[in-house]
């Protein structure tokens, strides 16, 4: 195969629509993680609908478990959905993810409630988010091949950190329309009945992009694996990379970990630990999270000027060294510019990994295990390590040892470290052009 290499990437016009397939990719990504995060954002509200009443701290802890198991189905729906990618194509298992995610939606946004159906009512959520599980477990590994795959070579840093672009604007998406119908509503009218507005909103979204998506051209990667054949059973062909298999769970480790402690469990430590009220720590968190959204492509655009390992190599020195005095000096922050640029700066330390992450493992891998290579272990990744930081972050707290968790980060960046000394630069040695 290394024999093709001279070939090169096929020039943008054997590429037919090529931003309107990044945008097909991106905005069923957005789509996703806007579900996926309106849960959260929501549950406040309706937690203590769907479990026994008298006891709302119960009942919100019981909704917060079942955030939980959604992180569990994650490797689960990584398995089906790069299963489904590398045998069926990249275009069929986006269209099922995002068709996975809007029934999630649909069945939270009419569930009735537990002084309807009793018991039932958990279950229904309990079902509803194990189908978001899985539709967000297989998602990353499918729009980074995707995406991967139908952009341009030397575009190609640039248009696939448009993935992350859409994973943070998810997010900012559920927190603006929270913020929106607090303002609109009372608290009563948001427990009653309003809560079920952004699933509504988030089901309609997802049937918008699974027409989206319906429309796009399978990738010539593909294709061509599907003309070539592939021998061999498909886990035997995947365990055929255990080099790079290891790469992407040890990247994912420390990437993902990083990516949770200062984003996700940054407005709780900045109310524990700094002694900042929620507004404070929700608006400076929102106006860092924004800045972080709009570094994406940058990042992206310079992986295609100097490579993607430097990147992941800077990531991995900067976040060893940084991580304890970063967060020792955001404890001892007051809210205002300064706080805010120091989290910047930390996220400016991350995006040299989240821009190019997904680029980065999809061009480690052959086409016919593209999907499956690059999901499963992320989803592993995610799931024990970036899924427990906030878990972890408040056990080491509460055992008197806060900054044993800075530690734990700080080992855990320099295993990422250490997989970005051990890859190759792969948009010099990229799978996509030499499969």
């Amino acid at each position: 195969m290394a024999g093709h290499a001279g070939l090169g990437p096929k020039p943008a016009a054997a590429r037919p629509g090529q931003f309107r397939q990044i945008f097909g990719g991106a905005a069923g990504n957005l789509v996703e993680w806007y579900d996926w995060y309106a849960y959260s954002a929501f549950a406040l509200y309706f937690g203590p609908r769907f479990f026994p009443p008298g006891d709302d701290l119960a009942a919100l802890l019981n909704s917060a478990a079942i955030f939980a198991v959604g992180f569990l189905m994650r490797p689960i729906g990584s398995w089906f959905l790069g299963v489904w990618a590398d045998r069926r194509g990249r275009k069929s298992a986006l269209t099922l993810s995002v068709a996975m995610m809007c029934f999630g939606s649909l069945m939270i946004a009419v569930a009735p409630t537990y002084d309807q159906v009793g018991l039932l009512a958990p279950a229904i959520l309990l079902l509803a988010r194990l189908v978001q599980g899985l539709s967000v477990g297989g998602e990353y590994g499918a729009s980074a091949t995707f995406m991967s795959e139908v952009a341009q070579a030397k575009w190609r840093g640039f248009l696939a950190s448009f993935q992350y672009v859409t994973l943070v604007g998810g997010q900012l998406l559920a927190l603006a329309l929270l913020v929106l119908l607090q303002s609109a509503l009372t608290d009563a009218e948001l427990a009653d009945w309003a809560w079920r507005i952004p699933f509504v909103v988030g089901a309609a979204c997802a049937v918008m992009v699974f027409w989206l998506r319906s429309g796009l051209v399978e990738t010539e990667a593909f294709e061509q694996a599907k003309r070539a054949g592939s021998q061999g059973e498909l886990l035997r062909r995947l365990l055929a990379h255990p080099r790079q298999l290891l790469i992407v769970l040890a990247l994912t480790a420390g990437g993902s970990l990083w990516f949770y402690t200062f984003t996700t469990y940054m407005q709780k430590y900045l109310v524990l630990s700094a002694g900042w009220t929620k507004q404070e720590a929700t608006t400076t968190s929102a106006f860092a999270l924004l800045a972080y959204m709009a570094m994406q492509p940058l990042f992206g655009a310079l992986s295609d000027i100097v490579g993607r390992r430097p990147l992941i190599i800077s990531f991995g020195v900067m976040a060893t060294l940084a991580t304890v005095p970063a967060l020792d000096a955001l404890g001892a922050a007051r809210p205002g510019p300064g706080a805010l640029a120091l989290l910047v700066l930390c996220l400016a330390i991350l995006s040299c990994y989240t821009a190019i992450s997904g680029v980065v493992k999809a061009e480690m891998f052959p086409a016919d295990v593209r999907a499956l290579g690059v999901g499963m272990p992320y989803a592993l990744g995610v799931a024990i390590f970036g899924g427990s930081a906030e878990y972890a972050a408040l056990a080491f707290k509460n055992a008197g040892i806060e900054r044993g968790f800075f530690w734990y980060v700080t080992i855990m960046a320099a295993v990422a470290l250490i997989a970005g000394l051990l890859m190759p630069d792969t948009k010099r040695h990229s799978r996509i052009e030499t499969d």
